[in-house]
């Protein structure tokens, strides 16, 4: 027998508890169970989080606070008031007052007193007209005396006042009140009255009942037809010119052509304008013909086709410009408050200066824009009605009537 042939074969089956093992198991599994891993809880990891942001955000807030705290200051701190000598020089109370005694005869008042202080002198009686026993009935009657007195000149009450003041007085005051109104509320009123009151008026007639001087009459209360020729802008005053565009005949029979159609109308618009206002007023003072005639007019009044007084296009209230003023405004103040912290007063006392400089800038700004009145546009061919307040004497138009 060899020595390969004598060598022991080694055996190789598994251990008799692995075999069964996998025996049991699943016997296409081509590996074992993997070892287990622990999981932590996710409630755990949560708090331990919350935790530590609480603390790192406590540790931030107690770095970031400064070493020590300080109330704010104000900017002007009264540390002592200065009080006028009158007062300071005065006595405490009025137990320290001097009193005074009876009157001394002559310069030497001073130096008697001085030694009756001291203790030196007697008493000085009083002089002999002086000299008289009191009398409580008369003392009595010359306080009551004296009270009246006071209460009549006094001028504490409304009646004694009014009875002791002068005619002077009522002549200083009398001005003042009648200049409390604000004269700016009126101003735009009067201006337009006397607008349309320029030129002397002349009525045709005077006496109640008349009759018609000419058969070519255009009466008061006619209307003429009219548009606009040139525009109107408020901003300045000017000229305006219309053209008729309907042919106006005569009042008392309608069939004499009195104004034809295409002439002209010469007048003013007014360019004071009110806060508020959306109408611009006018006046018509000339009507020219074709032929070279004209007429005066002498301010009449215009209207629009409705017959409202004026006219009434577009307004521009230059919100623009007030919104750019409240913006610009609105800006500086903020840039004026801005670093305005805990700083010492000097700091403070130096911002102030400008911060009161700026917010004036800014107020007057939007005061001025506030002030400026609107702008009143009327553009050319916008319809017009020149109302006929007088009566007007014409010519008829080359004799020709319908």
């Amino acid at each position: 027998m060899s020595a390969a042939e004598e060598q022991p074969v080694a055996d190789d089956r598994l251990p008799e508890p692995v075999e069964a093992s996998l025996a049991k198991s699943d016997p296409f599994r081509l590996r074992g169970e993997p070892p287990s891993v622990m999981r932590l809880s996710r409630k755990t990891l949560a708090i331990a989080g919350a935790l530590a942001g609480t603390a790192i955000g406590g540790a931030l807030l107690w770095a970031l606070q400064p070493a020590d705290k300080k109330a704010p200051e104000n900017l002007y701190v009264a540390e002592g008031t200065n009080k006028p000598d009158t007062v300071t020089g005065a006595p405490a109370d009025y137990g320290a007052i001097p009193k005074l005694g009876p009157p001394l005869p002559g310069d030497l008042g001073r130096p008697i007193l001085s030694a009756q202080q001291e203790g030196q002198l007697p008493p000085v009686p009083p002089p002999p007209g002086q000299a008289r026993a009191p009398d409580p009935a008369l003392d009595a009657r010359d306080r009551a005396r004296e009270e009246r007195e006071s209460a009549n000149a006094s001028r504490l009450f409304l009646a004694g006042g009014a009875a002791s003041r002068g005619p002077a007085l009522d002549a200083e005051i009398e001005p003042s009140a009648a200049g409390q109104g604000n004269p700016t509320d009126s101003a735009p009123t009067a201006g337009r009255r006397s607008f349309m009151a320029a030129g002397d008026r002349a009525e045709e007639s005077t006496a109640p009942i008349r009759a018609a001087s000419s058969p070519y009459l255009l009466q008061a209360g006619s209307v003429i037809p009219a548009a606009m020729v040139t525009g109107i802008q408020s901003d300045l005053p000017g000229q305006v010119i219309a053209q008729v565009t309907e042919n106006v005949y005569d009042s008392p029979t309608g069939r004499i052509l009195l104004i034809p159609q295409g002439a002209r109308l010469i007048g003013e618009y007014d360019s004071e304008v009110a806060a508020g206002q959306n109408r611009v007023l006018l006046g018509w003072d000339r009507l020219l013909f074709a032929d070279g005639r004209s007429v005066s007019l002498e301010r009449l009044p215009g209207a629009d086709a409705r017959g409202m007084a004026g006219l009434s296009d577009r307004t521009d209230n230059h919100w623009g410009h007030m919104i750019r003023a409240a913006l610009v405004t609105s800006l500086l103040g903020a840039g004026a408050e801005i670093g305005s912290g805990d700083d010492d007063r000097l700091v403070r006392a130096l911002r102030r200066g400008p911060q009161d400089g700026v917010s004036e800038v800014g107020q007057r700004l939007v005061d001025r824009q506030l002030r400026i009145p609107p702008t009143l546009t009327v553009r050319p061919g916008f319809p017009l009605r020149v109302l006929v307040t007088r009566d007007l004497i014409l010519e008829p138009a080359d004799g020709v009537g319908r």
